[in-house]
């Protein structure tokens, strides 16, 4: 069984908020097999993933990592809603158009939220944090594909020094300051766990759930988990 397994199921039972001793008494095993369950040092039979499954309320390719999904669809490029209202398949490139629908609609999500907390900093920070990671990438391709720094109003040596970077770590701080303001005058800010986001905004929420999950997957490779 793969290791998509055993860390989901000990995040589900994290998000419950129970005790790994409290999960296994639940679903009639010893805490020591719950434990070689969560750390993959041993694979549990179907019986026991069925069991998982009910009791979290959850579908046996979610709980394997095959969906991200809960009730178990699949994610489909063509199906998937786009908060652009851009319809069609990028021309080349299916991965594409699936990866911007995701970014799009994740980026919706997030300023909706930022929105509603009526944070002004907030809001400009983070658009300040993502057109910096937006202007590099569209800029080392347009260097790739042939384009001349002058194209640019910022110089070529400030960016290959990473100024752009800088400016995006000032975004960072700019942004935590705006949510600290937030917390000090005790603002009310918009729920953001999971039940709330699937049940106000459902289709975007599932493209956010994509997007955490690759980067998680993408730096635990990293750090060698």
């Amino acid at each position: 069984m793969n290791a998509d397994f055993s860390r989901t199921l000990a995040l589900l039972r994290q998000e419950k908020g129970i005790s790994q001793r409290q999960a296994a008494k639940d679903l009639g095993i010893s805490q020591a097999l719950m434990s070689h369950y969560e750390n993959g040092v041993r694979e549990p039979g179907l019986a026991f993933v069925r069991k998982v499954c009910d009791y979290y309320h959850v579908s046996a390719d979610y709980l394997l990592g095959r969906t991200l999904d809960r009730d178990g669809a699949v994610i489909d490029a063509q199906e998937l809603y786009d908060a652009s209202n851009e319809k069609g398949t990028l021309r080349g490139s299916v991965t594409a158009t699936l990866q911007k629908k995701l970014l799009v609609n994740t980026t919706s999500l997030l300023f909706e939220l930022l929105g509603r907390t009526g944070s002004r900093e907030a809001v400009n920070a983070a658009g300040g944090y993502l057109g910096g990671a937006l202007y590099q990438l569209y800029r080392m391709l347009h260097r790739a594909a042939g384009g001349k720094d002058k194209f640019f109003g910022l110089g070529g040596t400030a960016f290959s020094m990473d100024a752009v970077d800088a400016d995006m770590r000032l975004a960072r701080v700019s942004f935590a300051q705006a949510l600290d303001a937030l917390e000090e005058n005790e603002a009310a800010l918009p729920a953001v766990d999971s039940a709330a986001l699937s049940e106000a905004y459902p289709s975007l929420t599932q493209s956010l759930t994509q997007v955490l999950h690759m980067t998680e997957e993408d730096t635990n490779r990293l750090l060698g988990r």
